[in-house]
């Protein structure tokens, strides 16, 4: 007899739960098995509204400053890749009439600090397949991909002739063979200009001589006469 009850108990709540309260409206919030009180859930946790204080924090804001050398995601970018009121130089590596400017843009002040920037860059973005001396012979060539036609060597005749503006585009969106993948997200257009002044030191470093060495002192050091 116990059971009827039991299995009774259980046709009758399963009824109401399924068809008493449909279509009810009710002014007061739902009754709650588990009270927030005392299982607190998602909808109770703490949180930082926007622009709102926090005591957390030294400054005393919620919102934070992004992290320094963090990529801007710039949004209004048309069919073209061009930003409205942006530097095309600057971004997309072009000059007015959509050639690949050779050189650097008129924003970028190249120097060693600039250079020494690059190095930085290029040490952790580029060296794993184009080496450290950007002969192509990076730690990716031991295993196995130092025949491929893309681990680029920066000492052909083909790279040391391309425009700095096609550099810097195939630094943004890679390589036509798409081995090479979009560095876009990870350097900002600063650190691609930068990247393309340390490739250019490669390559000049590359093709130097002991006539390069002006300096008398220099000259003793390295053993020249």
């Amino acid at each position: 007899m116990r059971y009827v009850y039991l299995v009774t108990l259980f046709v009758c709540v399963a009824l109401v739960s399924l068809l008493g309260l449909r279509g009810t409206k009710f002014s007061h919030p739902a009754l709650e098995v588990f009270p927030d009180w005392a299982f607190p859930g998602m909808k109770e946790q703490p949180k930082l509204r926007p622009q709102a204080e926090s005591t957390f924090f030294a400054d005393g804001r919620a919102d934070r400053l992004p992290p320094p050398h963090t990529v801007m995601r710039r949004a209004f970018q048309d069919a073209n890749g061009r930003y409205d009121g942006d530097d095309e130089a600057l971004y997309l590596g072009k000059d007015a009439s959509g050639q690949w400017i050779k050189g650097f843009p008129t924003a970028i002040t190249v120097d060693r600090k600039f250079l020494e920037h690059g190095r930085e860059r290029y040490t952790i973005y580029c060296q794993p397949c184009h080496g450290m001396l950007g002969d192509g012979q990076g730690m990716t060539s031991k295993y196995g991909m130092g025949s491929l036609p893309t681990n680029g060597n920066y000492h052909t005749d083909r790279l040391r002739q391309m425009p700095e503006g096609q550099i810097f585009d195939t630094i943004t969106h890679g390589s036509a063979s798409k081995v090479m993948y979009p560095y876009a997200d990870k350097l900002s257009p600063e650190d691609r200009w930068a990247v393309v002044a340390y490739v250019r030191a490669l390559q000049r470093a590359g093709q130097g001589t002991p006539a390069d060495v002006a300096d008398a002192s220099a000259r003793k050091t390295l053993g020249l006469q």
